[in-house]
């Protein structure tokens, strides 16, 4: 249901190997963009994803890290796509006046490239579509109005076999209609609705990603039975103390809260130079054994 491509997987500072913070979801037909560094156009086009269907951005939070490359990516939209698509920002109220100063500096107040729609975040419902939900909640990073997602596909029920052989529904128009959620009318003169013939809910698929954010406290109900969960580690445990004066997680706190919470598989991104990826995942699965550390062009299926 969710397919991830990491465009940029670094801390603050980029290396040669990782770029800014910037992650592609594809969610059934749509695809969402969260935050959006410096040179996150250039990694669409790297990664093969380009900027078709690219109209949606989610920002954790406004540090320039996870920001510096919308004024370019806009700038780009405006010669790749017509000049009435328009790109919804969501952010938190800061977030969004940071964003919207930024633009203001190149193009002049309430002007940008591509018609734009600037959504401010309460903890609550982002979207809603026909094939899954996007939800913010808050999270704590430093001064900053930060929000991290849970992506949670729609659940599904399916035509049970033994229901339609049990009712005697044949093969053909009368099954089809029943898998459209249409009552249908047997030869019988039986009416059959698709309630009579639907097996169990099958659970939909949940994806959280968290920004920065300098603790998991008030986490766990947010991330809990998450088939994947995306967070940061910018730090080793050796190096905790660092790691709360600068707002960050240490890797065997994400590693901990994905193991207290039931998390299927921990995804850890925004990696400092510091250390090197060994250690930071042997920090992790150590505790976790599910965890993965998050390369750039790394693509994630859910």
């Amino acid at each position: 249901m969710f397919a991830l491509t990491f465009l940029g997987t670094s801390a603050s500072v980029p290396s040669a190997e990782r770029n800014h913070p910037g992650l592609l979801v594809e969610a059934g037909s749509h695809r969402v963009l969260i935050d959006c560094g410096e040179g996150t156009q250039r990694q669409l086009l790297r990664s093969g994803a380009g900027f078709r269907r690219l109209d949606r951005l989610l920002l954790t939070h406004a540090h320039f890290d996870h920001v510096l490359g919308i004024p370019g990516l806009l700038s780009t939209l405006r010669l790749q796509q017509s000049v009435g698509d328009t790109m919804t920002i969501h952010g938190g109220p800061g977030t969004l006046e940071v964003v919207s100063r930024m633009l203001a500096g190149f193009w002049g107040d309430g002007r940008a490239p591509v018609p734009l729609e600037l959504v401010p975040l309460q903890s609550g419902p982002v979207v809603e579509t026909a094939e899954f939900t996007i939800d913010c909640f808050p999270v704590r990073h430093r001064d900053t109005d930060s929000f991290a997602f849970t992506f949670q596909s729609l659940i599904r029920r399916h035509l049970s076999s033994e229901r339609l052989a049990a009712l005697g529904v044949p093969d053909g128009p009368e099954r089809r209609g029943l898998s459209h959620g249409k009552p249908v009318t047997l030869p019988d003169g039986r009416t059959i609705d698709p309630e009579d013939v639907l097996g169990p809910p099958t659970m939909g698929k949940k994806l959280v990603v968290v920004g920065d954010t300098e603790s998991v406290d008030g986490l766990s109900d947010q991330v809990r039975d998450a088939d994947v969960l995306v967070i940061e580690a910018t730090f080793l445990d050796r190096d905790a103390e660092m790691a709360r004066h600068y707002g960050h997680l240490t890797a065997a706190k994400a590693a901990t809260l994905a193991a207290k919470c039931g998390v299927k598989q921990l995804v850890l991104t925004h990696i400092s130079g510091r250390y090197s990826d060994e250690e930071i995942l042997a920090e992790a699965t150590s505790i976790f054994r599910e965890s993965r550390l998050a390369a750039d062009f790394d693509r994630v299926g859910i």
